[in-house]
Parts: structure tokens; sequence; C-alpha cells
């Protein structure tokens, strides 16, 4: 499961960046930045979950 988030992740990095391209290459600064800023949340929205559960680990180690 975990390798199939780092090539989703890849995958939405890749997509941001070449959308992030093209719109900037069209004069549309603003909508690259809110491309990027989505593609952002989106990975955060993602990884958050993980981040929580090492959190929670990293507590039940120190609480031996």
């Amino acid at each position: 499961m975990t390798i199939n988030l780092i090539f989703r992740i890849a995958a939405v990095g890749i997509l941001v960046s070449v959308l992030n391209q093209i719109l900037k290459q069209s004069g549309r600064e603003e909508q690259a930045f809110l491309t990027t800023l989505a593609g952002l949340i989106l990975v955060l929205f993602w990884i958050v979950p993980y981040i929580s559960e090492l959190f929670e680990i990293i507590r039940n180690l120190f609480t031996l």
C-alpha cells in the first residue's frame, strides 16, 4: 500500500508540474499557482494519516 501511495504522489507531482508549465507559458500565473496549491493539499490529505500513525507509534514507544 505504501508503494502505491508513493506512485500516486509521483503521478500528482508530474501532472502538477506539466500543468504548471503549460499555464505559465500561456500567461495564467494565478491558475498555475492554484494548481500547485491544489496538488499540495491533495498530497497532504493522503499523507496526514500516516504522519498521525507515526506520532502515535512514537508516543507509545516512549511511554514504556
